[in-house]
This record gives C-alpha cells, structure tokens and sequence, in this order.
C-alpha cells in the first residue's frame, strides 16, 4: 500500500498537528525505548523478517534498547503519525517524505535507501501501445502519488504535459477493478496491481515503467532527526538488523523469501517477480553509493518541482526551493535556513566498514 498520497487537506490538517504538537521537540530526548512503522510493500517486507525472526532484538540488544516495529494499514497514515510524533520513524518514498513530514516542519533524515522502483510503477494503455496514444484520454491514477510524478515523467518523454490528459483519481484498492470498465483506457499504478492487472488482461500494454527513471522513486526508512542526533544507538541498530536481512536475500535465502512472499500476500514466485522490478541495495557498499551520487539531489530538485507545481510542498511555499534538502556528497538544494529532510550515507557506512 505504497505511494498513496493523501490529499491537500489533509496534508494542511497534520500540518496544524504538528505545529500544536511541537513533535520534534518532543521526541528530541535520548531514550531507550522506540518505536518505528512500516507498510506492506516488496521492498520493506526485510523490516517485517527482521522483527518476527529476532534480528532487530539482537540488533537492539547489542545497543542496550528496546526496537518495536509496528506495522500499520494504512500508508499514508503510518506517515501521519510519524509527522505528528507517535513513531520515531516510517517507512515511506523519498516524494513522501518532502511533501508530508517535511512539507509539516518535521525535519526527518533518510537513515536507509533501501532500494528504488526499477519497474514497479508503470503505465498502462488499454488496446494502445505507445505512450504517445495517451493523449487525450483519461488515466486513472492515485492523484498526487508518485505514479502521479511517473506519469508527468513519462508524457515529458514524448513531448506531452498534464495538459494533454485528465487524471482521474482513482484509490490504489480499485485499480484492479476499474481496469474491466470500459470506460478505463488508461492507468498508471505500482506492484502488485500493476503486474496484476497485466497478467489476466490481453488488453493491458505497458507503455512507460519506472525502469525508464532509475533511481527517482526511492523506498526508504525515515527517522526523525532530532531523535537519531539524540540517540545514534538506534540508527546503529536499525542500519545491522537490516543489512543481516540483506545478505540473507542476496544469497537466495528461499526459506526468508517465502517468509517475506507470504506475509506480503503472495508466493515465493510472484515476490522473487516484483523483486526483479525493485533495485535493491542488498550490499552497504551500495547503498553508500547511492547516497552519495551526484544523481540523488537531481531527482530531489526534480521531485521538488512537481511537488510545488501541484501544490504538495507545503502551505504558502513560494516556489520549489522552499523546503532546503542536505544530501550525504555535501550538496544541498532549496532554503538552507529550513532544511528539513536529509539524506545521509552516515550510518550505511559504517555498515560498509564494519563498524557496527
């Protein structure tokens, strides 16, 4: 249930909780105890392994604390609540977490990039087979999502804009459905509806995927700031508890792959299929990479972009560079008198180096 976001209203509601809350203040403190949210979601299933199988205990015990991974329904809400204080930190994209917990004054740092969509996101046309066929017709889409940010991607390709199109807001739990109505004639959605939805339709083309923007929809695990400066003991848990989980998945552990398959709800095919679409970073090496690329704060700048144009980046925001991003190579873009979302390779590395 990845890449939902919620609407303008809501986006200005966790705002004014926020701001009433004060939630960085209150969980700048060094503690013992944390809790962090996750959603079902290919690449964020290791975090559900980790928990059931003892891998984030012993990671935690080794720091002396206490580590709850609490799953929760709903996407957009973990995020939420995240935003208003009630997790230390959630599972969510890169997009997200500019224009929900950044976009609301929660200054919150990317701790991992575990992977990005290489494929899982796509756009599809009913009987058409080439993107430039979308115009003029009407996509069903999860308005103001980062389908939403591929499909502007993608009609930039051909020389189209939003303007050649209607997006029709769809809900991610319809997509499926809406598909047979002979009304659709043009989708974009993510994994697993996606490869659903071309798997039992003949009609179904895929015109434009995610493998056509490498790097730009990133899955990551998002930390409050103030609570990991506080607290590094808990970025050191969460970074080995994780990369454990990796090395076990770089293997072709089938016995976690299936643990992982099942309780996504699929089988060990069909999750080994969306993992094919998902670039993970099984290696701490590769995440530093990553991290420190000149291409991360490019895809930001051009995440920000969107993100104004549609009228996501926060309440008065007077242009794109509004919300200021601190990157792990020393790059930053936008204010940097308010930067509130960071992305560092700090603890990555120290995995890579063997010092956790």
């Amino acid at each position: 249930m990845k890449h939902i976001f919620q609407s303008t209203s809501k986006l200005l509601v966790a705002t004014s909780l926020v701001m009433s809350l004060g939630a960085s203040s209150l969980l700048a403190e060094v503690k013992d105890k944390f809790e962090v949210s996750w959603t079902i979601y290919v690449g964020w299933m290791p975090w559900d392994y980790a928990q059931q199988k003892g891998i984030v205990d012993k990671w935690a015990k080794k720091y002396d604390i206490e580590i709850d991974l609490v799953q929760v329904n709903d996407y957009i809400e973990s995020i939420n609540q995240y935003t208003s204080g009630k997790f230390d930190g959630c599972t969510m994209t890169n997009m997200d977490a500019l224009t929900i917990p950044a976009a609301s004054g929660v200054d919150s740092t990317a701790l991992i990039m575990g992977d990005y969509s290489n494929g899982n996101d796509g756009i599809i046309l009913k009987d058409k087979k080439t993107l430039a066929d979308i115009k003029g017709q009407g996509v069903n889409i999860v308005e103001l999502s980062v389908s939403h940010y591929l499909l502007a991607r993608g009609l930039e390709s051909v020389g189209l804009s939003e303007k050649d199109v209607k997006v029709i807001n769809t809900s991610d739990a319809d997509m499926v459905a809406a598909y047979t109505s002979s009304e659709v004639t043009a989708m974009t959605t993510w994994n697993p509806q996606l490869s659903e939805i071309m798997s039992n339709n003949k009609s179904a083309h895929l015109v434009y995927d995610s493998s056509k923007t490498p790097g730009e929809i990133v899955d990551m695990l998002v930390i409050n700031t103030e609570t990991l400066k506080d607290n590094p003991k808990l970025g050191k848990a969460l970074t080995g508890a994780w990369f454990e989980v990796m090395e076990l998945m770089k293997k072709g552990d089938e016995k976690a792959l299936t643990f992982m398959a099942e309780a996504s709800g699929t089988d060990l095919a069909g999750y080994k299929s969306q993992l094919d679409s998902t670039m993970m970073f099984y290696t701490a090496s590769d995440a530093v990479k990553f991290a420190t690329s000149d291409e991360l704060p490019a895809t930001m700048k051009k995440v920000s972009e969107f993100s104004f144009d549609h009228g996501i980046l926060g309440d008065g925001a007077p242009d794109a560079n509004f919300i200021g991003m601190e990157f792990a190579n020393g790059k930053t873009f936008g204010d940097t008198k308010n930067i509130k979302l960071r992305f560092t390779d700090t603890y990555v590395k120290m995995a890579a180096d063997g010092k956790l």
